[in-house]
Order: C-alpha cells, then structure tokens, then sequence
C-alpha cells in the first residue's frame, strides 16, 4: 500500500499575504480597478515557509453594471485548499469611498 502524503497550507500564512494583497490593491483607484472587472488575476508566490501559494485576484460589479465594484482576493496552496481558500474582499463606490 502507498503512503499519500498531504500537504497542509500554512493558514495564517495564507492569511497574511491575502491581507497584504488586499491592501496594496486598496491604494488603486476605482478608474484603475475597472480595467480588471470579469479579467482574473492569478499568480504564484513564495511563502516564507518556503512554500508556494496561489493568488487570485477577482474584480466584479456588486450589483449593477456602473456602481459599486467589489474586489476579492482569494489564497490558497494550488491542491486541495483551493475548494475552501482563505479569502477577503472590500468594496469600493465610484467616488472612491471604502463601502
């Protein structure tokens, strides 16, 4: 019989850099944020545990076409945690302001 190993993200890992992703994209304006609506982002980076975790970046109307846009980032480690990913949001109207 083989022995499957199984590897367990890093949650507060994957929490932290979801949250420093979350804040640099806060600095960006809303012009700027709706060049990425319905266009995910995704990249790998190096945790400091030396491990890889997948970031993806998504940018949607909240509710209508025009308004509102909601920004989400999701963390995972590319495997079986990407079902339940460590994920944040925040919302930002065409003003500008922090909903």
């Amino acid at each position: 019989m083989t022995e499957t190993r199984v590897e367990r993200m890093n949650h507060e890992i994957a929490s932290t850099l979801r949250d420093e992703e979350l804040k640099r994209l806060r600095t960006s304006s809303y012009a700027d944020l709706l060049n990425y609506i319905d266009k995910p982002l995704s990249k790998l980076l190096n945790g400091p545990d030396g491990e890889k975790y997948q970031i993806e970046t998504q940018v949607f109307w909240d509710t209508k076409k025009g308004g509102n846009i909601r920004v989400m980032v999701s963390v995972d480690d590319g495997g079986w945690t990407s079902i339940k990913p460590s994920s944040g949001d925040f919302i930002i109207s065409p003003a500008g302001s922090f909903i």
